[in-house]
């Protein structure tokens, strides 16, 4: 699916954010930040509400390789899968503990046998199941930690929750379509069939595919 064309719109000179609608001299303003208003968090059927943050790391080692007679690094490589955690706080809401609001129907974290998904929506572009909408699945999750607090200057109870995920992969409308289009904007993007199948959920990771000593992008 190729990206949104832009409508006559008014791009800032030096840096080509576009920060106005524009037509035959004439200008509107427009909004074009990305707000956490516009999210949903889901398990399942199942929307998660009172959440106050939701925060996301991806990481994976690389190592750069040296030589002996050369000054400097000669190349680099990942050299350990990219691995995905994050927290969750949420407000003690309806009667729900955050693992219940995960629908899960344990409270405890020694409990859980079985990981399940999260999936954020963004309807930033559109609403919820249209075409524009970017979908991101954290897969496989497990709660590594809850934590809570009953305090005498705060009544309001809040939950935390840590976790790690096996992976994470976002799609744009339908899955398997890629959700990094270039943006308003149509950012020239590089792609590789590879990295667009790990990035879609296609592939859990884009290194053992063939080729990579050959695999270059050309020079623009």
């Amino acid at each position: 699916m190729a990206s949104p064309t832009p409508t006559q719109q008014t791009p800032y000179p030096q840096t080509g954010s576009y920060t106005e609608n524009g037509s035959a001299g004439s200008t509107a303003n427009r909004t074009g930040v990305a707000l956490s208003t516009m999210i949903l968090i889901k398990v399942g059927l199942t929307n998660v509400g009172a959440v106050q943050s939701l925060t996301i790391s991806e990481e994976r080692t690389i190592t750069p390789i040296d030589e002996v007679g050369t000054d400097g690094h000669i190349d680099s490589a990942p050299t350990k899968s990219s691995n995905v955690s994050g927290t969750c706080k949420r407000t003690r809401f309806d009667r729900l503990r955050i693992s219940e609001a995960f629908s899960r129907g344990f409270l405890h974290v020694k409990s859980q046998r079985i990981p399940f998904d999260i999936e954020i929506i963004d309807q930033y572009n559109g609403e919820a199941n249209s075409d524009s909408v970017v979908v991101t699945v954290i897969s496989n999750v497990w709660i590594k930690s809850l934590a809570y607090s009953y305090t005498s200057d705060n009544w309001i109870i809040s939950d935390d929750m840590g976790w790690d995920a096996e992976t994470i992969y976002s799609y744009v409308g339908s899955p398997n379509n890629p959700a990094a289009q270039g943006g308003e904007r149509n950012v020239p993007l590089q792609y590789d069939p590879y990295e667009l199948a790990a990035d879609v959920g296609m592939r859990r990771g884009s290194m053992d595919a063939p080729g990579l000593i050959s695999a270059a992008f050309s020079a623009a």
